[in-house]
């Protein structure tokens, strides 16, 4: 069994009968589960610090308290469980799930369940604008097949060192897949106008009722729209775009915890400090202190 732990949080427990296929962006990263793969510097040019095929099974489960870039795993086979939005949530074939990056991130097999999925992982600045929007999903039905190919094609090809035309040609593809489901071209207008309108005010105490009004529906099918474009509720979605905006102003800031709960929407600290616990992984105080000061977790690449 393979087990390692990155920071005095994180853990990794792969098990004996767990396969996978990986490519990483840097030669030089010296982490154990990554020197079995290959390596692609040309993943850097988007971004992208390691993308693989994994077949886990039990007892599988990995733990990052600061991942330092977007996430995404397109599942072709069987399902496992990922923690998102404070909540365990199920992945199946077919479905993928798209994690914003300097958040707390786990995922696991099931009791007696194998999970397949292909991933990739970004490597991204706190300066940078993410690949997660307004509009990406954090859940949702997704084709993994493509996905799967061009990694493992980048795979096959990082190995022979042969060809660097495609190289480039297949973490063109990654990037494009991945992109395809955080960035949804064909996403619907009227979600695109209700979350621009929220993004301006988020101090606001937004209702259902008034969100359904800027699309111009039902509160019921705003629901329902919600769930099947973004995989969570109106209100859910709301509370991820509170948060990443307070995330980014206790990363730029030095204003204090009960002002930036105000500026984005929440009534008191006590009810912020708790969501944010509870979405990002740790208090809004340690996310501030973990940017720089020793003695917290690094965000991992």
């Amino acid at each position: 069994m393979l087990a390692s732990r990155t920071s005095p949080q994180d853990r990794q427990v792969l098990g004996s009968g767990t396969a996978y296929k990986v490519v990483r962006a840097d030669p030089a990263d010296t982490r154990d589960w990554l020197q079995k793969g290959h390596a692609c510097p040309l993943l850097t040019q988007h971004h992208i610090s390691h993308a693989g095929i994994m077949e886990a099974v039990p007892p599988f489960e990995v733990l990052r308290t600061n991942q330092s870039g977007t996430f995404m795993i397109a599942c072709f086979e069987g399902e496992g469980v990922v923690l998102a939005d404070g909540q365990w949530r199920k992945v199946r074939a077919g479905q993928a799930c798209l994690q914003p990056p300097f958040v707390m991130n786990s995922l696991k097999c099931q009791p007696g369940r194998p999970w397949k999925f292909a991933w990739v992982r970004y490597h991204e600045s706190r300066e940078a604008r993410p690949i997660v929007s307004t509009i990406s999903p954090v859940m949702g039905a997704f084709d993994p097949s493509p996905l799967k190919a061009a990694i493992e094609g980048l795979y096959a090809e990082a190995g022979s060192l042969r060809g660097v035309s495609a190289l480039h040609h297949w973490s063109e593809l990654v990037h494009h897949y991945v992109l395809r489901f955080a960035q949804p071209h064909q996403a619907d207008d009227r979600l695109w106008r209700v979350w621009q309108c929220a993004e301006a005010d988020l101090a606001k105490s937004w209702t259902l009722t008034e969100l359904a009004g800027i699309a111009c529906m039902s509160e019921e099918h705003l629901r329902r729209v919600c769930r099947k474009e973004l995989g969570r509720s109106p209100m859910q979605h709301l509370t991820f775009l509170r948060l990443q905006r307070a995330r980014h102003l206790l990363s730029i800031t030095d204003d204090k915890v009960e002002f930036i709960a105000h500026a984005v929407g929440f009534e008191s600290a006590f009810t912020f400090s708790n969501t944010f616990k509870k979405w990002i992984g740790w208090r809004p105080s340690e996310h501030r202190k973990a940017l720089g000061m020793p003695g917290f977790p690094q965000a991992e690449a």
